[in-house]
């Protein structure tokens, strides 16, 4: 009876133990961090290929996407050079992921001796840590489990979704014929959970997903639906349900966001998913991200820094363009805060960064302002953030708050404008909405340019 009962204490104590550990977070035990480290290379020499043959790096999306702006391949566009990479993993460096238009690597598995080696090495400009193993380890995520509610269809066509794209003037394009088809846009985020398996995602049109999160392996389905909400504002094609601002587009679905820590390896993390986007020929990149302060305190933006050509992700994000896509990203949600700034990147130039309004046109007070730090307009436009209409990782018709939702609204009909305008550059179609905003004669730090009419941008690009 006594072993019984001993045996009986010491299983309610392991299955205690266990649902403690999946509970709450627990403390790191190896006693060395683990770090990545962000390398600087000198120049490309050695490369294994040539702007004479671009077709070897670049998709033939990519390649007639720049023919038809009249844009060159350069050398930014080069992969990085063989030699150094060898060089590099010479040192017993672990290379995480790589850079060619800022020319970085990122390695891990980075001792003493190795950072000595790594320093010695020429090609070598400049070694910072970007990343440090958090001392609190959190439990694995668990998908959430699919609601069984079943979405009521109304009369109108685009259903909860309809005040978002009137609010844009939206309608006159999707009359017309132009709801994305053949366009291509890659959203940038940090999860898509169960956007796999929602039946209501099951005709958005999704040609791949790729995760850039070097220390985070988990599958981009199975946490964090910030990015299934995204997806749904532009790509949902439910008639009466949902109907989203590009309901025909083409989507890849990349992560760069780790939702259990901020430290600045997510910009790089960012810059490389960018990157992929450019090589598989999108033609826009929708973002919801943006970074400035970071918990190891290692990378803290200041104002200053504004400008479009300091922080990692926007120096990146300011050659977009260059590349022949629109860029389009959230200002941020720091108005109530002490900070109120619009986070990087979308500091950088000739994009679009997108703020926040309620549907009766009014900024959100969570949306974050400008200008930039070298005084630009910031944020450039506006669109419904306030109430968004999304699907969340339970596959419910829901409402969400954040410039993470103005931004793909816009990123929708962006799309729309562009299918019908394939011979405007990328330049050319981000001018005619920021000239179609309702701010447009009188932008301020607010609202930007303002909220753009869609329609009005149509008639005037024919």
């Amino acid at each position: 009876m006594k072993t019984k009962n001993f045996r009986l204490l010491l299983l309610i104590l392991f299955v205690s133990i266990v649902a403690m550990t999946n509970a709450a977070p627990q403390k790191r035990v190896n006693k060395e961090l683990q770090h990545i480290y962000r390398i600087s290379l000198v120049d490309k020499h050695g490369s294994k290929y040539s702007l004479k043959h671009p077709e070897r790096f670049l998709s033939p999306r990519a390649l007639e996407r720049r023919a038809r702006q009249g844009l060159q391949v350069d050398s930014t566009d080069l992969p990085l050079s063989a030699s150094y990479l060898k060089a590099i993993r010479k040192t017993g460096a672990n290379v995480v992921g790589q850079s060619k238009w800022l020319n970085t690597v990122l390695v891990s598995n980075c001792n003493a001796a190795c950072l000595e080696q790594l320093n010695k090495l020429k090609c070598i400009k400049k070694v910072e840590q970007v990343w440090m193993a958090p001392d609190t380890l959190y439990a694995p995520p668990v998908r959430d489990r699919l609601s069984s509610k079943e979405n009521v269809a109304s009369e109108s066509y685009y259903g909860k979704g309809e005040t978002q794209i009137d609010l844009l003037n939206g309608k006159p394009l999707h009359e017309a014929g132009y709801k994305g088809k053949g366009m291509m846009i890659a959203i940038v985020d940090g999860g898509y959970m169960n956007a796999d398996s929602i039946s209501l995602l099951n005709n958005v049109r999704i040609l791949g997903w790729k995760n850039f999160a070097a220390t985070h392996p988990e599958s981009i389905f199975k946490e964090v639906d910030h990015g299934t909400m995204v997806l749904s504002c532009i790509g949902m094609n439910r008639p009466g349900v949902f109907v989203g601002t590009a309901p025909e587009a083409e989507f890849w679905l990349l992560r760069s966001e780790v939702d259990n820590y901020e430290q600045v390896v997510e910009e790089d993390y960012w810059v490389h998913a960018v990157e992929f986007a450019d090589s598989v020929g999108a033609d826009i990149i929708s973002s919801s991200l943006g970074y400035q302060n970071f918990e190891t305190k290692v990378g803290d933006h200041r104002y200053s820094d504004q400008n479009g050509l300091t922080a990692t992700n926007s120096r990146a994000a300011s050659m977009v363009a260059q590349k022949g896509m629109v860029l389009v990203n959230s200002a941020g949600n720091f108005g109530r805060g002490s900070w109120k700034k619009i986070n990087c990147p979308a500091d950088a130039h000739n994009i679009l960064a997108v703020g926040a309004v309620y549907s009766n046109r009014i900024n959100t007070e969570f949306s974050s302002i400008g200008p930039s730090a070298d005084n630009r307009v910031k944020p450039d436009v506006m669109s419904m953030g306030g109430g968004s209409t999304v699907v969340d990782g339970t596959g419910e018709v829901t409402t969400a708050n954040g410039t993470s939702f103005s931004t793909p609204i816009l990123s929708g009909m962006v799309a729309c404008l562009w299918q019908a305008h394939r011979n405007m550059t990328a330049l050319e179609i981000m001018n005619l909405i920021r000239s179609c905003g309702d701010s447009y004669d009188e932008p301020n730090n607010i609202f930007g340019y303002g909220i753009p009419d869609f329609g009005r941008a149509h008639k005037l690009a024919k």
